[in-house]
């Protein structure tokens, strides 16, 4: 470790433990600072761990990263600051809402350390980093449940060939036309944004713009810059079909990433006051319910007719496409993204060291339905993002569980809608999904 950074994690050290030496001064806002403190600083040696941030710029670190990350000071300064987090949920004097701060706060520093420990090459099998980073273990997906889901689109897919085949054949078809993707995009932006803001009390003056970008590593990306605005981008490198138009909209936008930033920054910080809502660590289990409500999001917005009505009598004709085969497309649209979860399985496989590349290869092309191109992009993001892909499709299915079933206790009185904004606007953790 050099000087620098040896002094650097000193100081941090000392910011977790300094106000907490006299038991009887320590509160939950203390540690909450020293939450973000912490979590801002890791962001400065890896670089995409912080997603967003919509605190002052006073709690960012005042001096650059050393040379080397200070592995072992952090995790030292993680369970000091644990110890005195349980210090306060074991209080008598500790009333339920600071409780729950303080829990929700101890599953963000065990991230926090996985994290630590994956960025230094201290690594884990697939299910121990999901637990330590997401606080859930994915279910796993043997091939005959791949199987089973194409024999259905094998019956559902027109023409000859290969699923794989027939299926591209069909997808093809709506593909939209490079120089329309900057309209349907705005256009299903300006939709889902009208849907949301009649369901949810949008904060005035938000504001979300569209960036069309190259060569990353994902397809779409939402930059919130704190104050109720974000600018979405959307990346080109590979072609868009017409669905994918809304699903980009409502995942980065309405009711998704966007909402959810927002949500978070109004009423967590400054409606509540809540420091530790400040920070977004993409790291965490923060990303199963952003990423887990940014794709129940587009059920939230459309319901499964009105979406295939938009898209067949508003941005197909924009796109100049002929609306023939559209159900069927639809129809293996939807049914196409429970393999996802294939995707899962590839990054157990590469992380567990199970599956050989001609394995890995196979199952994208064959239980992902995608081509070379995509299976290449697809296995750059879980070689760059690891287990998050488990975000995504099992973030879905515990948001739409929890919103669907606890909608459903008549007791409740809560509509979809109310419970999804709660979701959105509260400390949860996936274990609280599960739970209830």
């Amino acid at each position: 470790m050099t000087r620098k950074s040896f002094l650097i994690a000193t100081v941090l050290f000392a910011c977790c433990l300094g106000c907490k030496q006299n038991e009887k001064i320590v509160n939950i806002d203390d540690v909450a600072i020293d939450y973000v403190k912490l979590g801002l600083y890791l962001g400065q040696y890896d670089t995409s761990y912080v997603d967003a941030y919509y605190c002052p710029d006073s709690l960012k670190p005042t001096s650059g990263p050393g040379l080397v990350i200070p592995k072992d000071s952090l995790i030292a300064a993680i369970d000091s600051m644990n110890v005195m987090i349980e210090k306060i949920i074991v209080s008598p004097q500790t009333n339920d809402t600071i409780r729950m701060r303080a829990r929700w706060m101890t599953r963000q520093l065990t991230a926090f350390k996985m994290r630590i420990r994956i960025f230094t090459g201290e690594l884990a099998s697939f299910d121990e980093e999901t637990l330590q980073l997401f606080d859930v273990k994915a279910p796993t997906f043997n091939e005959q449940h791949f199987q089973s889901l194409l024999a259905k689109l094998d019956n559902l897919l027109p023409g000859n060939g290969t699923i794989n085949e027939r299926y591209r054949n069909l997808h093809d078809k709506f593909t939209i036309p490079k120089d329309k993707v900057d309209t349907l995009f705005k256009t299903a932006l300006d939709e889902v944004r009208k849907i949301t803001k009649t369901k949810l009390q949008l904060p005035e003056g938000e504001t979300c713009t569209l960036e069309f970008v190259s060569n990353k590593p994902w397809s779409g990306n939402n930059l919130y810059k704190r104050n109720y605005t974000s600018i979405i981008q959307i990346n080109t490198d590979l072609p868009f079909n017409i669905i994918e138009a809304i699903e980009f909209a409502c995942h980065e936008g309405y009711p998704g990433h966007h909402v959810y930033n927002m949500m978070r920054e109004k009423i967590m910080l400054h409606d509540k006051c809540w420091v530790e809502g400040s920070l977004y660590p993409l790291f965490s289990p923060l990303s199963v319910i952003g990423e887990g409500t940014a794709e129940y999001g587009i059920e939230m917005a459309f319901p499964k007719d009105d979406y295939k009505q938009f898209i067949k009598k508003v941005l197909i004709p924009l796109a100049g496409l002929d609306t023939t085969y559209f159900d069927t497309y639809f129809n293996a649209f939807l049914l196409k993204k429970q393999l996802n979860y294939a995707r899962n399985e590839v990054a157990r496989g590469l992380l567990n060291g199970t599956m050989s590349d001609k394995e890995i290869n196979r199952w994208l092309l064959t239980y992902g339905l995608l081509t070379k191109e995509e299976a290449d992009f697809i296995l750059r993001f879980i070689e760059d993002y690891r287990s998050y892909v488990i975000c995504y499709n099992y973030g879905q299915d515990l948001v739409r569980n929890y919103v669907e079933v606890y909608r459903g206790i008549p007791e409740n009185g809560q509509t979809q809608w109310q419970v999804f904004s709660w979701l959105l606007s509260n400390l949860v953790t996936p274990e609280d999904l599960l739970a209830d």
